[in-house]
């Protein structure tokens, strides 16, 4: 397969660090509205007290971005990732600015309809999601791993931008009348605009990086047809035919099945990684951790808390030596974490809040950890086309956890009447 890039082999490399922090707000952008929903949930608590809709809410996005990522990767072969990537990310700008005109149309009140309308925002969030997380991490799967570590890092650093953005307005508007509802616009306002940085930013910035360039060219040539509309974008032409029919054996490649058989360790521990963080954050740490001195900024801590340390675990591969990359000890490190389940239910009945907060700044350590170890590993050793559909069958393991969680996590609610 032959290009008209004019790159030489220095070029190829450049652009790495711009590559780097594009990724790290792409990432951002993929969680930044659904981490606002979560983290205005004081809001929504006040305005649903009936309907849990923290717990709700999450059990309704979860089957719409399993469902979606599930047609998804068993389609990633011809998908066209450009396309998957815009529309998940143009998704969620407009379902964020529905949230906002719900909440204008309604003045602020809460009742079965508006709570509706609030959960069909959540499901449109779980599409956007399964577009833009898989399609993004199968995409940089493909290239240096230094991508998509920074890509999960900025999964992680929205919730650390979202809580300490709702911490400020909480400060802000508490003795203000409509205090919590004046806070939860200003959440929405700031995340559309963020959502529209993040479609230019991967419409036009991101595929003419000379380093992005290269190694989506390099998968081209080992048969992805996903990357064919990101290398036209960046001016990069295919002169030839259809090299898959040319010469079949060389673009032979694994099914999703022996992909998925390889590595069912990798696929076991990202999936068992969030259904244990899911099935306590965030609706145990919300509704189920007493009255404490905080008061009404207890749930709001542990959550912060929780995003800074998830967000801070995400950064310590990066130290080689204190990076896992034995299968064996990632899948003993991700069941020992189930150790947390007795630990959080026995510090929530006996312990105080400092206890509680050290307990979920250490679920949110390894979450982001193991997270990056995992993803970062599995990929080496295979063609760019293989690799871009390991990760979208890890992003599947990985929202199938996230629904597991939070379904379990309604288990906290026996014996309280619900």
């Amino acid at each position: 397969m032959s290009y008209e890039t004019g790159l030489t082999e220095a070029a190829k490399q450049r652009g790495k660090l711009l590559g780097v922090w594009i990724c790290w707000l792409l990432g951002n952008g993929s969680l930044f509205a659904w981490n606002s929903m979560l983290t205005i949930e004081d809001y929504y608590l006040y305005l649903f007290p009936n309907y849990h809709p923290t717990r709700v809410l999450t059990v309704v996005y979860q089957p719409f971005a399993v469902g979606t990522i599930a047609f998804l990767a068993y389609n990633e072969a011809k998908s066209n990732t450009r396309v998957r990537n815009l529309f998940g990310f143009i998704l969620f700008f407009l379902s964020t600015l529905a949230l906002v005109i719900l909440d204008v149309a309604t003045g602020g009140k809460g009742g079965i309809g508006p709570f509706i309308g609030v959960c069909i925002t959540s499901a449109l969030f779980g599409i956007a999601d399964a577009h833009v997380q898989g399609g993004m991490v199968g995409d940089l799967s493909l290239m240096c791993p230094e991508f998509i570590q920074s890509f999960l890092a900025g999964l992680a650093a929205s919730g650390v931008m979202t809580s300490a953005l709702r911490l400020i307005t909480k400060a802000a508007f508490e003795s203000s009348q409509n205090g919590l509802r004046k806070g939860a616009m200003l959440f929405f306002a700031i995340t559309c605009f963020f959502e529209l940085v993040c479609v230019f930013l991967y419409a036009f910035v991101f595929p003419k990086i000379p380093i992005v360039k290269h190694y989506r060219m390099k998968a081209a040539s080992e048969g992805s047809l996903t990357v064919g509309a990101d290398l036209v974008a960046a001016g990069i032409q295919n002169n030839s035919g259809n090299p898959v029919e040319e010469d079949p054996k060389r673009f032979e490649r694994l099914s999703n099945k022996e992909l998925f058989l390889q590595n069912i360790d990798y696929a076991a521990s990202l999936y068992l990684v969030y259904v244990l963080t899911l099935s306590i954050f965030p609706g145990f740490l919300s509704e189920d951790t007493g009255s404490h001195s905080l008061g009404s900024w207890y749930a709001l801590v542990l959550i912060a808390m929780y995003n800074v340390w998830d967000l801070i675990g995400r950064y310590v591969p990066l130290i080689p030596r204190l990076k896992l990359t034995s299968r064996k000890w990632i899948l003993a490190a991700t069941l020992s974490r189930f150790v947390l389940i007795p630990a959080f239910y026995f510090t929530a009945k006996y312990g105080d809040q400092g206890y509680m907060i050290m307990l979920t700044s250490f679920l949110g350590l390894t979450n982001g950890y193991l997270t990056v170890c995992i993803l970062t590993e599995a990929p080496k050793g295979y063609k760019g086309p293989e690799q871009n559909a390991l990760g979208n069958l890890m992003v599947l393991c990985l929202l199938a956890g996230i629904f597991s969680g939070v379904t379990l996590d309604w288990l906290w609610l026996i014996g309280k009447g619900w």
